[in-house]
C-alpha cells in the first residue's frame, strides 16, 4: 500500500516539477518580476509627489527604492520553490540551494540599507547604512566563493546498496518536499492576509527555514531506515546543524547575522572536505 501511494506522489511531483522547470515559467517569472519593479517603482513616484493615496502601504512606497526590496524579495520566493524541487535530488544540493537562498537574503538586506540612504548623500547621514551595505555585500560574496568551492568538491554517494531502497528513499523525499510546499503555502497566506488587513509583510523565511530544519531532522530519521554507516548518518547530522545556523543568523542582529552565516557554510565546507576524505575509495553516484 504504501508502494502504491509513493507511486502516485512521485508522478504528482514530477508533474509540479515538469511546471515549474518549463521555459514557460520562467519566462513568466520574468515577466512577473519586470512588471512588479516597473509598476511598484512608478507607485513610488507617485506617492512621493502626493499624487495617489494608498492609505496603509503609502509608508513603504514613500522610500524611491521599495521597489528594489519588493522585486528581490519576490525573486526570494521564486528560489524558495527551487529549493523545494532540489531536495529530492540531493540533501547536500538542497543544503546548498539554502545557502544560495541566504546570500540572496544578504545582498537583499544591502539593498534595504541603501534605501535608507535616500536621496541624502551626506557622509554624516548614510555612513551607518554604507558600513552596514557593505558587510552584508561581503557576507554575501563571502559565502558565495565558499558554495563554490562546496559544491566543486561534493561527492555524492548513495545511501543504499540496492536500486529499489535508494528509489524508495527518493520517493520519500518527494512527499517530503510536497508537504514542503503545502507548508509554503500555508506560510505565504498568512503573509498575504497580514499585508491586507495591516499593510505589513512579514517576510517569513524565518518562518519557513524553522520548517525546513524539522524536514532536515525526518531525512536523518529515514536514512536510518536504509543505513547505520557512521559516516553517513553524521553528514546528514551535520547539515541539519548547517540548517539551524542559518535560522539563527536570520534572527540575528546586524554584524552577528553575518558572521554566522559565513561561519555556517564554512561548517559544510570543512565537512564535506572530512566526508570526501574518509570516503575517498567508495563509487560516486551515477
Amino acid at each position: 500500500m504504501l508502494k502504491n501511494f509513493l507511486t502516485h506522489i512521485n508522478s504528482f511531483y514530477e508533474l509540479l516539477k515538469l511546471i515549474w522547470e518549463s521555459k514557460r515559467s520562467l519566462y513568466v517569472t520574468s515577466v512577473v518580476l519586470v512588471t512588479s519593479f516597473i509598476g511598484c517603482s512608478l507607485l513610488s513616484f507617485l506617492v512621493i509627489n502626493d499624487y495617489v493615496d494608498l492609505g496603509v502601504f503609502s509608508v513603504h512606497f514613500k522610500d524611491p527604492f521599495f521597489s528594489i526590496e519588493v522585486v528581490f524579495t519576490m525573486l526570494l520566493i521564486t528560489e524558495l520553490f527551487g529549493l523545494i524541487f532540489m531536495l529530492p535530488r540531493s540533501v547536500a544540493k538542497s543544503v546548498g540551494k539554502q545557502f544560495e537562498l541566504l546570500s540572496l537574503i544578504f545582498l537583499r538586506d544591502g539593498f534595504k540599507e541603501f534605501s535608507h540612504i535616500g536621496t541624502n548623500f551626506n557622509w554624516e547621514f548614510l555612513k551607518e547604512p554604507f558600513v552596514n551595505m557593505m558587510i552584508y555585500g561581503f557576507g554575501a560574496i563571502t559565502i558565495f566563493a565558499i558554495l563554490g568551492f562546496t559544491s566543486k568538491l561534493q561527492r555524492h554517494v548513495k545511501l543504499t546498496n540496492t536500486e529499489d531502497d535508494q528509489e524508495q528513499f527518493i520517493r520519500l523525499k518527494k512527499l517530503l518536499a510536497i508537504l514542503l510546499l503545502i507548508a509554503f503555502a500555508v506560510v505565504g497566506f498568512i503573509d498575504v492576509k497580514e499585508l491586507i488587513t495591516s499593510g505589513m509583510y512579514l517576510h517569513s523565511f524565518k518562518t519557513f527555514y524553522t520548517v525546513l530544519i524539522f524536514s532536515d531532522i525526518v531525512i536523518v530519521l529515514i536514512a536510518l531506515r536504509y543505513t547505520l554507516n557512521y559516516y553517513k548518518i553524521f553528514r546528514y547530522s551535520a547539515f541539519v546543524l548547517a540548517t539551524i545556523l542559518i535560522r539563527v543568523s536570520l534572527s540575528a542582529q546586524p554584524y552577528y547575522d553575518v558572521v554566522i552565516g559565513v561561519l555556517a557554510s564554512l561548517f559544510v565546507l570543512i565537512l564535506t572536505l572530512a566526508y570526501n576524505y574518509f570516503l575517498k575509495d567508495l563509487p560516486e553516484k551515477t
